[in-house]
């Protein structure tokens, strides 16, 4: 789950409400928005990765007739 946030005196403020119960640990990982950062940095490969469709809309192939197709 990516939700934005503000942080103002030493709380992060988010910016929508998050379906988790009070108390619940959870791990944060800041990455401020007002720098920039290049294209190659792991952050923005794994957004993009991330982003993919599982299968492709027009995909033929898929995985079952693995074995037959590479071995018959």
């Amino acid at each position: 789950m990516t939700v934005q946030a503000i942080y103002e005196k030493g709380i992060l403020k988010l910016s929508e409400d998050v379906n988790i119960k009070d108390g619940t640990t959870v791990k944060v990982i800041i990455i401020p928005l007002d720098i920039e950062l290049e294209k190659n940095d792991p952050v923005n490969i794994l957004q993009e990765i991330a982003q993919l469709p599982l299968e492709g809309k027009t995909d033929n192939f898929s995985g079952v007739d693995h074995d037959s197709i590479l071995y018959s």
